[in-house]
């Protein structure tokens, strides 16, 4: 999903699991109205990565399974080897059991966000949402992480906002969103063709990105 500050992408995917409820049309997940589901078997469907990274006072390992708390240590090292952490995990002082300082601030925004993916993708859900959590990484971390995610998780179904086109460009549908409304919807080659704010986005980042970077 890409589109302006402000054009409606939070608020899209937060209808999914009603943090707000739509006040026309419907949210369908399995194809039932998300508003008939009990909330906690929805919400037990879905994990959701945000951008701004809510750490916890505990160790790293503690904070990659606050949503899976039975997770095995294997369970929590294949996540962080997804979320692409494993690395800059293994450099710090007690590895998964070192202790984050508070709001993750002995971090960097990368590595928070990478606790944070490694997070969501512990838990076993049948959807994964990353709200623009992806934004303080690089390109080749990002190309990474999605390899890794379309391998360990090829049945869920996975929804990005972002605002790179090298983030979406291998997305099977990108929505882009105008004033809180769908403009238009298709892949990367399609909306090229056809979506004018697509055309601009692309234009305006591909000096800084360039081709070889999708």
């Amino acid at each position: 999903i890409m589109g302006a500050t402000g054009c409606g992408k939070t608020a899209l995917v937060s209808l999914i699991p009603r943090f707000y409820d739509v006040t026309a049309g419907a949210v369908l997940v399995d194809d039932v109205d998300v508003r008939k589901y009990q909330q906690q078997a929805l919400r037990n469907k879905i994990s959701i990565a945000l951008q701004k990274s809510e750490l916890f006072s505990v160790s790293i390992q503690e904070n990659i399974c606050w949503g899976a708390p039975q997770a095995t240590e294997e369970e929590i090292c294949t996540a962080a080897h997804i979320a692409q952490a494993d690395d800059f995990i293994q450099t710090t002082p007690e590895g998964y059991h070192t202790m984050v300082a508070e709001r993750g601030m002995s971090l960097s925004g990368g590595q928070k966000q990478r606790i944070s993916i490694a997070r969501a993708v512990i838990k076993p859900a049948e959807i994964l949402i990353f709200d623009d959590s992806t934004s303080a990484l690089d390109l080749k971390t990002e190309a990474n992480l999605q390899e890794a995610l379309r391998h360990a998780k090829p049945e869920c179904t996975k929804i990005m906002i972002a605002q790179r086109i090298a983030s979406v460009r291998q997305a099977d549908r990108i929505v882009v969103l105008h004033n809180g409304r769908i403009e238009a919807c298709g892949t990367h080659e399609a909306l090229l063709q056809s979506c004018q704010t697509y055309q601009d986005i692309y234009h305006s980042q591909i000096g800084n990105e360039g081709e070889s970077n999708g």
